[in-house]
């Protein structure tokens, strides 16, 4: 058996059962390690030894959950409520939720987005935005599945079809991947070639927010939740919205989330907006609340790297080109689910496309697939799994920001949900893609 689908199976099945992910990760890591003969020694070697590759992730979601909580105490998300509270309005007008729910996912929807192209943060913006609107949510009886859900098609679908920002990134990555594998293309064919996997994703969240979680849903108000509705003052104001300019500039400038974090926790302190004597105990909270992503990032790195030193990705890769024959259909069938797989092993779309690249593209052009259908092909194949992975960054983010109050389950309502909404039809369009290109 290939020891990167025993892993993933392994892996996803404890998940679906409530292990803890990070328990799912070391189990499914040894599980592979095995099948693909390393053996228990080096298998813990090399899980041990890619756990320092994501101590910098780690690190950085630490702090920004520290800088998440420095802005809740400076009063900016008490403004917040209270200003959307208002225009609900107090007798709970009917329209005007109905206004206030489409306003809060339009937000939502246009920050993510924004954070992977026209400022590209990734994830960092969940921690400080999500939580203050918790109140607001909970009160209008919004269905955080759907939040989770707009949230990941932000994360996802603006780098698979924008070339700014991630998406520049990503569709480098593809174009050069694919020219070292024989097949050189435009890079302003990319975008083209990717608008009908994207499609799929958008139809993924029509689907999420008029059929699936449409009805309301029961929260309780509770907690750090509740906490954020009560007094606010112009001085805390100023300074939180300085403190989180000055994060985004030194981000974009450095490219450190760490030192990015850093400069926003320090604008705040050094504003005299939160007393000194609470700061320490802020901080420690803010990365109690974000040590979860912490620890399944770290189990994620380990993970990947024991897959990837068994040598059974290439041979996944591999086998499925052996197993296609001339069968175009069931070629681009084959290299999507085989993409999904490695994508969820991995935990990485960026790091599966030098993976599949090599046999897919090669594969595509003597199967007789077009240029446009094979970038296509190996785009949407590296996208898949991003969405619906337990270890992805896609579907962490979403968790750590919906679940401060611990109403929010990491697998049943961000994973299952964004799993079923985007690969089912990003499987679906990105076939539908390789077939009429």
């Amino acid at each position: 058996m290939n020891a990167v689908v025993i892993a993933v199976l392994v892996m996803l099945v404890l998940s679906l059962l409530r292990v803890n992910v990070v328990i799912s990760l070391i189990i499914g890591a040894l599980a592979g390690g095995l099948t693909g003969g390393l053996g228990l020694d080096k298998t813990i070697e090399v899980f041990a030894n890619g756990l320092g590759g994501s101590a910098e992730v780690a690190l950085s979601y630490a702090l920004l959950g520290g800088f998440a909580l420095s802005i809740s105490a400076t009063g900016l998300p008490n403004m917040l409520v209270e200003s959307m509270l208002s225009f609900i309005g107090k007798q709970g007008d009917q329209r005007a939720k109905s206004l206030s729910k489409i306003l809060i996912i339009f937000f939502i929807l246009l920050m993510s987005i924004f954070s992977q192209n026209l400022i590209p943060i990734h994830i960092a913006f969940i921690p400080i935005l999500i939580p203050p609107l918790l109140y607001i949510m909970n009160e209008l009886r919004l269905d955080r599945r759907l939040i989770a859900s707009v949230l990941t098609f932000g994360l996802v679908t603006p780098y698979m079809l924008l070339p700014a920002g991630f998406g520049k990134i990503f569709q480098g990555i593809l174009q050069t991947n694919m020219a070292d594998s024989g097949l050189t293309v435009p890079a302003s064919d990319i975008p083209a070639a990717m608008l009908i996997p994207a499609a799929g994703m958008l139809f993924g969240l029509l689907i999420a927010i008029f059929v699936s979680y449409r009805k309301p849903r029961n929260y309780l108000q509770a907690g750090k939740v509740e906490a954020s509705k009560g007094v606010y003052s112009k001085r805390g104001i100023l300074f939180s919205v300085v403190g989180i300019v000055a994060a985004l500039a030194v981000q974009l400038t450095t490219g450190s989330m760490i030192i990015g974090a850093l400069s926003g926790i320090a604008v705040i302190y050094l504003s005299g907006s939160i007393k000194w004597n609470e700061a320490d105990q802020l901080l420690t909270d803010g990365m109690k609340m974000m040590a979860f992503i912490g620890f399944v990032m770290l189990a994620a790195f380990g993970f990947a790297d024991v897959l990837k030193e068994t040598g059974h990705v290439a041979q996944l890769v591999e086998w499925s080109a052996a197993a296609i024959g001339n069968n175009k259909a069931l070629g681009a069938l084959m290299m999507l689910v085989v993409g999904l797989l490695v994508t969820m092993g991995i935990g990485s779309s960026f790091s599966t496309i030098p993976v599949i690249a090599t046999i897919f593209v090669p594969l595509a052009m003597q199967l007789g697939f077009s240029p446009m259908a094979t970038v296509a092909i190996v785009g949407t194949a590296a996208a898949l799994g991003d969405a619906g992975s337990p270890a992805s960054d896609s579907t962490l983010g979403p968790t750590a920001g919906l679940n401060v109050d611990g109403q929010h389950n990491h697998i049943w309502d961000t994973v299952v949900p964004t799993f079923v909404h985007y690969n089912l039809p990003l499987i679906v369009f990105g076939w539908i893609a390789a077939m009429v290109l």
